[in-house]
């Protein structure tokens, strides 16, 4: 280790993993990345590939603005165990679309700045799943992307009619974008799609068309998922969409049905799927588990609702049952509270002395027509449960809150609720083990 004077900038260290390479080489946060191999690191794609190597140098300058230069051997691939300040290490690229579906046009002014934010930047996509439109990238994008070998890419593809596409992201060169799936799709880039689905728009023939042309990106393009387009009360002044209708909803899944079955015959994926908002407005059962191929869009609502059942029912089979006795309440949205009462009355059954009172809550914030748990607000919570509890504790998902906080979306806190209500709260993570161990009291 060689040690020499600061001055220049770099990536500042916030959390070094414990007991990881760099933790054995007492590197601290408020340390700053330099150098990777005597190259400077533009962004999380080339901090990814140059610390791939099994031989690094590294420059690092401390605290003490003293610099280091760190010699590494380790394995391939083997991660050093370094986060920082900005994930991205470079700025966030917003969205240059104004598509007729997006959500952040219909959200209510007033709310924290960052929600505003419209991100379609494919190293988030690369690092958090986050989707995006293609319209962003330039061509050195898709190079790097494609030399890194970085993958999965989440694509929002909405139509693979190119006009059509112009029309709904607003922007003229959305149809040209799409060129960039096939230059992935030549390089063996791993991709999942996403289809936002607006009726009388991309629907019906138009989505018969975008599945089609997409599965002959087969078996690169691993997913797509079909989601109904969410609309809020915010819309005056925005494209005039309709929501879809039961009869809507179970063509859609006939239709998304009808390709599973030919493109599992053909490649042994099912491919396409629908959003589990399209089964419950149907009226219809759940698919089974093998269909979703793994479950490869579960963040986008897809085959969550599957997982959390079959998850409960193998935590109740582990369970002898007993005659414990507690009291519960428990809040969601109107989307999962069904799922839910199935699932209490599962646990009832080896459990008689457990009472839960589950809230389907109303999204008064949004408008009716939001009905999943992750957008329900803090003062939606507070409003709608004054008075109605039934206990003196109250279980909520953790989906409801910004991530690794204890804030809803409208930035109340979950003192403020537990204090407003008088009750106890408990976050359950959202697998069926952490809910069955909440209702039970084994947290």
């Amino acid at each position: 280790m060689k040690r020499r004077d600061a001055g220049q900038n770099g990536h500042v260290i916030c959390r070094v993993e414990p007991g990881s390479i760099a933790d054995e080489l007492e590197l601290e946060p408020g340390d700053i990345l330099l150098s990777v191999n005597g190259q400077k690191i533009g962004d999380i794609f080339d901090y990814q590939y140059l610390t791939n190597e099994e031989y690094l140098e590294i420059l690092i300058r401390k605290k003490t603005n003293e610099e280091w230069e760190l010699e590494i051997e380790k394995e391939f691939e083997e991660d050093l165990g370094l986060e920082f300040e900005n994930g991205l290490m470079d700025e966030y690229r917003s969205c240059r679309n104004k598509c007729i579906f997006c959500f952040i046009d219909q959200m209510p002014k007033g709310m924290r700045e960052t929600l505003y934010f419209k991100d379609d930047d494919s190293r988030l996509s690369f690092l958090q799943g986050n989707y995006v439109t293609l319209t962003n990238m330039s061509d050195e994008d898709i190079d790097r992307i494609i030399r890194y070998r970085l993958s999965p890419i989440n694509i929002s593809f909405q139509t693979t009619n190119p006009k059509l596409r112009c029309t709904m992201l607003n922007n003229r060169f959305a149809g040209d974008a799409l060129a960039k799936a096939d230059r992935l799709y030549e390089a063996g880039i791993e991709m999942n799609g996403q289809i936002v689905l607006c009726k009388g728009v991309n629907d019906e023939e138009e989505l018969e068309r975008s599945i089609r042309d997409l599965s002959r990106y087969l078996p690169h393009l691993q997913s797509v998922s079909v989601v109904p387009v969410g609309l809020t009360k915010y819309r005056e002044g925005l494209y005039p969409l309709e929501p879809f209708s039961k009869e809507d909803a179970r063509k859609v899944i006939a239709l998304v049905h009808r390709w599973q079955e030919k493109l599992h015959t053909e490649y042994g994926l099912h491919f396409i799927h629908c959003g589990d908002e399209w089964y419950i407005l149907a009226g219809e059962e759940m698919p089974s588990e093998e269909t979703y191929d793994g479950y490869l869009q579960l963040e986008n609502g897809v085959g969550m609702t599957r997982l959390l059942l079959n998850e409960t029912k193998e935590a109740l089979e582990a369970c002898s049952g007993d005659d414990r006795i507690r009291r519960l309440d428990l809040a969601t949205g109107q989307l999962a509270g069904p799922f839910l009462e199935q699932i209490v009355t599962e646990i009832q059954k080896k459990y008689p002395g457990i009472q839960v009172c589950i809230h389907e809550i109303r999204n008064d914030f949004f408008g009716p027509r939001i009905t999943v748990a992750g957008l329900i607000t803090g003062q939606d919570l507070i409003a709608q449960l004054s008075g109605e509890l039934t206990s003196e504790e109250l279980l909520l998902p953790d989906v409801m809150l910004r991530d690794g906080e204890e804030v809803f979306l409208d930035d109340v806190t979950l003192s403020e609720i537990s204090e407003a209500l008088q009750v106890k709260i408990t976050v359950v993570k959202s697998g069926g083990q952490d809910l069955v161990d909440a209702i039970l009291g084994n947290l």
